[in-house]
């Protein structure tokens, strides 16, 4: 037998299997599952979406059964900068706008297109660990900067600027994943005037961007500086993420080069998928849908931050976040991966957030899926294995 292990590529024996073990406990059963970051299904429009296939098959099979453009079908292209100046006060030109396969996509295209070897990029610590592993892949040197409460740490990120300056800066200025946290306005525009003085290219996440609990969320990074910033987005949390669609708005060279890089990958984001979105937009069901996810949502994240103020009191410390799908815990002395293994609750360890810092005592409990009845009980079992580890 051929010992293939050998022959694989580094990234591929270096690489996380982090993402790999979230998906396998998608549909688990005999656990209270607080693990991955998944939108609740009961939101998913199921009849909305079997009319506007329908519709789409029956109508536009040439456009929606088809290939697209590596770019994005031209409409709906159109469809999704209206829907950035509505949200944002800002419409992205022809050339500063793709679709990408989800937010993942527009990660892994950013670091095809600007990333060599040995590259510097600058990480929020922690920071979305698929964002981790997607720009590990391509072996540049990632360096992990704090955040706080009020989001990124800039006045740290000033400290490695001076050093060497960054090619990437990758934020989650909104309900980060996975701590929940929120970059205040004030921080905002330091980032901001820092990277524009040494020319850095800020990578916004706007994955939960739409999913705030009260209020209109802050402006983005993109809306205030869109010259050195690329935001990607996601409709896997507000749309459905059987879907797969995101998109990328940015400076123009850059998004040429994403383009690009899209079409040595997987060439197009699905047409049909793209056709739905679009149609769904335009329709205004995706206005009336928020209001609803964002309740829903609201309702589990305090239920979950109760049940831990009741079960983890001296236990832990963990963030009440102001929206989004995750709170993110600290429990001093207790190897959270060791506890993953110990414990019927489902969640993730913290470790594989961290980019630079080895860190076993976090953990992040998504609230987003899991039914509210399950909450309390599965905190006090959390809170269980936590004493008996001790």
């Amino acid at each position: 037998m051929i010992d293939f292990e050998t022959r694989l590529a580094a990234r591929s024996r270096n690489g996380s299997r982090a993402i790999s073990g979230i998906l396998a406990l998608a549909n688990a059963r005999g656990v209270i599952n607080f693990s991955g970051g998944f939108p609740e299904p009961s939101l998913f429009p199921t009849q909305l979406l079997g009319d506007i296939a329908a519709k789409l098959i029956a109508e536009d099979a040439a456009v929606a059964l088809q290939y697209a453009p590596s770019e994005g079908i031209e409409s709906v292209r159109d469809a999704i900068a209206g829907y950035l100046k509505q949200t944002e006060d800002r419409r992205p030109a022809d050339n500063e706008l793709m679709i990408t396969s989800g937010g993942i996509d527009a990660v892994t295209l950013l670091a095809k297109s600007m990333l060599d070897p040995g590259d510097l990029v600058v990480v929020e610590e922690p920071s979305y660990l698929g964002a981790v592993s997607g720009f590990a892949a391509f072996s540049p040197r990632l360096r992990g900067v704090r955040i706080d409460d009020e989001g990124l740490d800039v006045a740290e990120l000033a400290t490695v600027v001076a050093g060497e300056v960054p090619k990437l800066i990758y934020t989650i200025p909104d309900y980060q994943n996975p701590s929940g946290r929120s970059m205040s306005v004030r921080r905002r525009h330091e980032l901001i005037d820092l990277c524009r003085q040494h020319g850095i290219l800020i990578v916004e996440d706007v994955a939960y961007r739409q999913l705030g609990f009260a209020g209109q969320p802050r402006p983005s990074l993109w809306s205030l500086a869109p010259d050195v910033v690329v935001q990607i987005g996601t409709f896997s949390k507000t749309f459905f993420p059987g879907v797969r669609l995101g998109w990328a708005a940015g400076p123009a060279p850059v998004v040429r080069e994403l383009v690009v890089a899209k079409q040595n990958s997987d060439q197009c984001a699905g047409a049909l998928g793209q056709r739905m979105l679009e149609e769904y937009l335009r329709a205004g069901y995706f206005d009336a849908h928020l209001p609803v996810a964002r309740e829903l949502y609201r309702e589990r994240g305090t239920a979950t931050t109760a049940a831990l103020a009741t079960h983890m009191a001296g236990l832990a410390t963990w963030t009440e976040p102001e929206g989004g799908f995750f709170t993110w815990l600290h429990v001093p002395g207790v190897d959270t991966s060791e506890l993953a293994r110990g414990t019927d609750v489902a969640f993730v360890p913290g470790a594989g957030f961290f980019a630079e810092r080895a860190d076993t005592e976090h953990l992040r409990l998504s609230f987003s899926r899991i039914n509210e009845p399950d909450i309390d009980p599965g905190i006090a079992r959390l809170a269980a294995a936590v004493r008996a580890i001790r």
